[in-house]
Formats: C-alpha cells, sequence, structure tokens
C-alpha cells in the first residue's frame, strides 16, 4: 500500500509533436545520412532545446545568420519557421546547399500573403513582433507592404482608409482567443478586409489549444511541457489559466518543475507543447510519480493523420 498522495494526472491528445516539427527535424536527420556532417541550421530547427541538443550531437550547427556558414559543400537547412525571403537570395549568391524546412503550413501565409501583394492589397499581419515566424513572414514582401498588430489596441491605431484594399494573414501558432479578438477589431473597423479562405493557425495549435480548454477547469494545476521561447507552447500555458486553471507553469525538464504550484493538488492536467518530444512528458510523469500515486487519464479532443513530403532533393535518400 502506497503511503504517497494519489493525484489524478489528466493528459491531454493530442499533445508534442506536429506534423511539421517531424518534418523539420526529419530534415536534418536525413541530411546528415546523406551528405554527413556537418550540415548548419539557420536559427533552432524547431524551439526546443532537448530536441537541438540531441542534433548537435549527431553533426548539426546551429547559427543565427548565413555569415557563420562557410563557403563549401556543407548544406544549410532553414528552420520549421520560415526565413524571409533574403536568407535564400544570398544563399544562392553563395552558391551554398540549401535546403528549406519551413512547415507547409508557414509557407501557405506566405504564399497568401504573396498573393494579396499581387493583387494590390495591404497586408495586416495577426503575430508577436520579433517572433522568428513573423520576421520570416514579413521579410517575404517589401518593407512597408506588411503591417503588424498584435492586439485590439494596435488595430485602434491603423491608419488604412475604409475603401482601402486590404487583407490580413496570421501567425500560425497564436492562442485562438487573442487571435479571435484582434481579427473582430479589424473587421469591425474595416468590413471589407479580405480573410484567409482557411484559417492561418495550423490544426496542431489549435487542437492542443482545445485539449487544454476541455481539462483546465477540471483540474487544480497545469504543466506544459515546453521551451520558454516556444510560441505554441507558450500559449497552451495561457490558455489553461485563461480557461479556469491558475497554477499553470511551462516546464522545459522535470528538473525545472516549480513544486511549490503543486502543493495540495489532487487533479494536474499534463500536455506539450508542438515542439516539445514526448520523452520529455515521461520524464515529468517519472518526476510526479516519485512524490504521488498517480492516476492516469488520457483526455482525447481530435484525431491527427497529417503527415508532410521531405524536400524533394532528400525524398531519393528515404525511398
Amino acid at each position: 500500500m502506497s503511503d504517497k498522495p494519489k493525484l489524478n494526472v489528466y493528459l491531454c491528445a493530442p499533445r508534442g509533436f506536429c506534423a511539421g516539427v517531424v518534418r523539420a527535424i526529419d530534415v536534418v536527420e536525413q541530411a546528415l545520412r546523406k551528405f554527413g556532417a556537418p550540415i548548419y541550421v539557420r536559427h533552432e530547427i524547431v524551439h526546443n532545446r532537448y530536441v537541438v541538443e540531441g542534433l548537435k550531437r549527431k553533426g548539426a550547427i546551429f547559427v543565427e545568420d548565413l555569415a557563420e556558414v562557410p563557403d563549401g559543400a556543407a548544406p544549410v537547412v532553414f528552420s520549421a519557421h520560415g526565413v524571409p525571403k533574403s536568407v535564400p537570395e544570398e544563399a544562392g549568391r553563395r552558391n551554398l546547399r540549401a535546403i528549406d524546412a519551413t512547415c507547409p503550413l508557414v509557407t501557405k501565409v506566405h504564399r497568401e500573403a504573396e498573393i494579396h501583394f499581387r493583387r494590390g492589397r495591404k497586408i495586416v499581419l495577426v503575430g508577436h513582433r520579433g517572433h522568428i515566424e513573423v520576421v520570416g513572414t514579413m521579410g517575404q514582401l517589401p518593407e512597408g507592404a506588411v503591417v503588424l498588430v498584435e492586439k485590439p489596441e494596435d488595430v485602434a491605431r491603423l491608419t488604412f482608409s475604409p475603401d482601402e484594399p486590404l487583407a490580413y494573414v496570421t501567425q500560425t501558432t497564436l492562442s485562438m482567443d487573442d487571435m479571435a479578438e484582434v481579427v473582430a477589431a479589424l473587421r469591425e473597423k474595416y468590413p471589407r478586409i479580405v480573410e484567409p479562405h482557411k484559417q492561418d493557425i495550423c490544426y496542431a495549435t489549435t487542437n492542443r489549444q482545445q485539449a487544454v480548454k476541455e481539462i483546465a477547469g477540471k483540474v487544480d494545476a497545469f504543466i506544459v511541457v515546453g521551451s520558454p521561447n516556444s510560441s505554441n507552447s507558450q500559449r497552451l500555458r495561457e490558455v489553461a489559466e485563461r480557461h479556469g486553471c491558475r497554477r499553470a507553469q511551462l516546464v522545459p525538464r522535470a528538473a525545472d518543475i516549480d513544486w511549490s504550484l503543486l502543493e495540495g493538488v489532487a487533479a494536474i492536467g499534463v500536455t506539450a507543447g508542438a515542439s516539445a518530444p514526448e520523452v520529455l512528458v515521461e520524464e515529468i510523469l517519472d518526476a510526479l510519480a516519485e512524490k504521488y500515486e498517480l492516476i492516469l487519464d488520457t483526455i482525447t479532443t481530435a484525431t491527427e493523420d497529417v503527415s508532410f513530403p521531405l524536400p524533394r532533393e532528400l525524398r531519393e535518400r528515404v525511398a
């Protein structure tokens, strides 16, 4: 008979890796197999330190600027978040072997923005200033073609005339609730604004947030497994707080758990951001099991079967 206190643990499903992250990691691993180490990766391939460190051990070298990539045959991979057009252009001028691991759902937003620009529309991008995905999306078009808004107050400050042709696109990893508030403000101020044919927030972000919403009101605390620089992971923590769970924490590894937030809890929710591997969820559960007798329950709100093909230059290797 265990003398540990009982703890009901509600596991969100889906959680963890999305198809875009799986593809991006596969790109690096397949490039290492095909070309050998080292290969260079511009920016973290996905925002998770555990994943990045694992790829470093296999021979990947992570850089923030192409100037750090030496001339030669070693490939350079662009991260899942996408890059401004100036980056592949620079790689072309230097004859670097560039491999694009941009998530296809981010590329979809890039193409939407380009189409709007060709049709003479000014573009409003809903997203977080400075985020690598936002930098990449804004960098698809000439400076000034895209205006960034983060919150409804930013919409109020826009100075477009009511008759000016406008369209909006969004970062793929936003909070659904936050995005809805900003879009409502855009629609109210500019009723003729052109919307995406299909929402830009990706299926994985939507599904993971929905699972958190389902559980947040039933638990005393929430652990979101993910890195602090992961936008979708940060949004999961915010969603848990917004929907009734005030003791939510974002935890990169088990060693980072703030145990003071778990004092006196009887039920806890656990999820993982789209760039966090399942092994880290298992590590968190092992840490909880050292202090509690766990009663596990998985709450499934969606089933995912999405997959994306590798870039053409790597498909032959897999086949």
